[in-house]
């Protein structure tokens, strides 16, 4: 065995040593039939950003490569609200590098991730994964730069209540056993994803908990490496899939949702980016961070608002954006600062002999790490539309580049304070605002339409269809009508406490 994949948890991937990215239809087979595989799964992912499947019972080898031949036909008006009923014959075909063994099944099952196409045999237009490899590549022939993301999944455990070793109220970060209840829940769920091929980058519990009269309330959080934009999206989706999965099997619940009750820690979905250029993360120049970065950065705050339309798609979203709640309401950008709608984290830059000055014993390393370097959007929440929310970052981008006052705008809005000092009050009032519900951010979207179907890009029907969904929510003054009512809140809380 090469020893490049001994220590790879992805099964396939060990076995047929080879990337997942070379899969092909016979190593998929192979794998089946040296595996004694019984049963074959399609996955795909419906409007409501959940995973849908197919069964297959492997009958034999001409059945098993008449399926991963051909697909197979779905009904799309029962998945997308864009589609009519009278012409809604998709078909969904896998896509071989996303092969998996399902970690859950007691049959010996292959999982495989699927795209849509239309009745023409071509990527349906509307599909929300095939609006995002439209957007990057519209990004890349028209810059020249690519984009690579990854994701944070925050989530609450919702258990029965246990008065052993109480956390403290909101001071559950990073807290370990026994203080917090459900680490072993998050690693069995690590372990399961990257046996899927996910990056996993760690894992550790977050701000939240709290009790209420009969539950506990115990939120975590995992995060991931940046990778291309396709592995990042679908290591997400497939990420909720598992929780949900091993939650269930522990008597639990596992929620997304952006808020869980008013006063307390809400839950993101923040997506980290790095501009890349011939395989090189362009993030900073000399230190400081780039003019790329800066373009591509003014072009995603120009376009916020609107994201929100695939970023925050509930009404719970806009309870969790509000001030002093280290979730953004303005549109703007800083470094290291978590008022700010778009962060620069700490990115070890001129910080290279840390592991020296620990550990005496230690040679220096003199390493460049500046490739470790990303940008963080925050405002996104477990409601997002992952396809379209990426689809979205990556036509902000572009924008950016677009904008002939791109690096002025960048400047612009860069704050290096507190915004929500009072001493800063001035400059919070010059700067723009996010959405403050699900209307607000369909009429930014349809505000922005223009630049989103630049290219062919975004669709009409996904923008009408988006755009219809939030405003049908009716959600103009909910949050300043009930944020003060505990008991409709939770109401509205529990209505969409399974989100995305």
């Amino acid at each position: 065995m090469s020893d490049i994949f001994k220590l790879n948890p992805n099964p396939l991937v060990k076995y047929l040593q080879k990337p997942a990215s070379e899969f092909t239809k016979a190593d998929i087979i192979r794998y089946i039939e040296d595996h004694e595989i019984e049963m074959l799964n399609f996955r795909y992912v419906g409007g409501d950003g959940r995973l849908k499947t197919l069964n297959f019972i492997i009958q034999g080898k001409n059945h098993l490569d008449s399926i991963l031949c051909t697909g197979e036909r779905v009904d799309g008006s029962s998945l997308f609200n864009f589609l009519e009923a009278g012409s809604s014959d998709l078909y969904v075909v896998p896509r071989f590098k996303t092969a998996f063994l399902n970690p859950f099944s007691e049959i010996p099952c292959i999982d495989i991730l699927c795209s849509y196409y239309d009745k023409e045999g071509k990527p349906l237009s509307s599909s929300p994964e095939n609006i995002m490899r439209k957007a990057h590549q519209a990004l890349v022939e028209k810059t020249g730069y690519s984009l690579e993301v990854m994701g944070e999944i925050e989530y609450y455990v919702i258990s029965e209540k246990d008065d052993l070793f109480k956390a403290t109220d909101q001071k559950g970060y990073h807290e370990s056993e026994p203080f917090v209840k459900w680490e072993k829940l998050r690693v069995d769920a690590m372990m399961a994803m990257a046996q899927t091929g996910a990056n996993i980058k760690y894992s550790h519990s977050e701000v939240g908990n709290f009790t209420d009269d009969e539950h506990e309330y115990e939120q975590n959080e995992i995060e991931f490496l940046p990778t291309n934009i396709e592995d990042a999206a679908d290591q997400l989706i497939i990420a909720k899939w598992i929780l949900r999965h091993v939650a269930y099997q522990y008597g639990v619940t596992v929620s997304f949702a952006p808020k869980i009750t008013a006063g307390k820690a809400g839950s993101g979905m923040h997506f980290h980016m790095r501009p890349m250029k011939d395989g090189k993360n362009v993030t900073l120049e000399n230190g400081k961070i780039s003019d790329v970065s800066k373009k591509v950065i003014a072009g995603i705050l120009d376009l916020a608002p609107a994201l929100s339309a695939f970023g925050n798609t509930i009404p719970t979203s806009y309870f969790r954006l509000v001030p002093h709640q280290e979730a953004p309401t303005n549109v703007c950008w800083g470094e290291r600062n978590r008022s700010a709608l778009i962060r620069v984290p700490l990115g070890w830059v001129g910080a290279s002999d840390m592991v020296k000055c620990a550990n005496p014993l230690e040679a220096p390393t003199n390493k460049d790490f500046s490739d470790k370097q990303t940008f963080e959007f925050r405002c996104p929440d477990g409601s997002a539309d992952i396809y379209l929310m990426i689809a979205g970052l990556c036509v902000g981008a572009r924008h950016g580049f677009e904008m002939p006052n791109g690096l002025e705008f960048a400047q612009q809005t860069y704050i290096d304070v507190n915004i929500f000092d009072e001493k800063h009050k001035s400059r919070q009032e010059k700067l723009a605002q996010l959405p403050f519900s699900c209307k607000k951010a369909a009429e930014y979207l349809k505000e922005k339409a223009e630049v989103f179907k630049q290219h062919g890009v975004f669709t009409d029907s996904l923008i009408e269809g988006t755009a219809k969904k939030l405003l049908d929510f009716n959600d103009e003054n909910l949050r300043e009508k009930i944020s003060c009512n505990k008991e409709e809140t939770m109401k509205l809380v529990r209505r969409y406490l399974h989100c995305g």
